[in-house]
């Protein structure tokens, strides 16, 4: 009789565990961003075509360009990739939040 209790214990753990998600094979957008694999962008001014193409190779869903001065919203988001610019429009780094 003391197995049933357990056995319903541990088949109720399995059954709320999360599968690892897949990645997609499209090249959409994960959500999680990696600003590592954007990183040719520095130095670069940022146009569309550039702030689009570093903003699907981090993998971000979002992106959003920072200037010297600006006034932004300080919420951490992990799918989204902040391009910090200098007063010369030259792309001088990219973070993730």
């Amino acid at each position: 009789m003391p197995l049933i209790p357990l056995a319903v214990l541990l088949a109720s753990m399995v059954a709320c565990s999360t599968m690892p998600a897949e990645p997609p094979m499209d090249g959409a957008p994960t959500g999680m961003c990696n600003a590592q694999a954007a990183s040719w962008a520095i130095g670069r001014a940022p146009t569309q075509d550039v702030v689009d193409r570093a903003t699907r190779d981090s993998g971000a869903a979002v992106s959003r360009v920072l200037r010297p001065g600006q006034v932004v919203t300080m919420e951490y988001r992990a799918d989204r990739l902040n391009i910090d610019v200098n007063e010369r429009e030259a792309i001088t780094g990219l973070r993730c939040g």
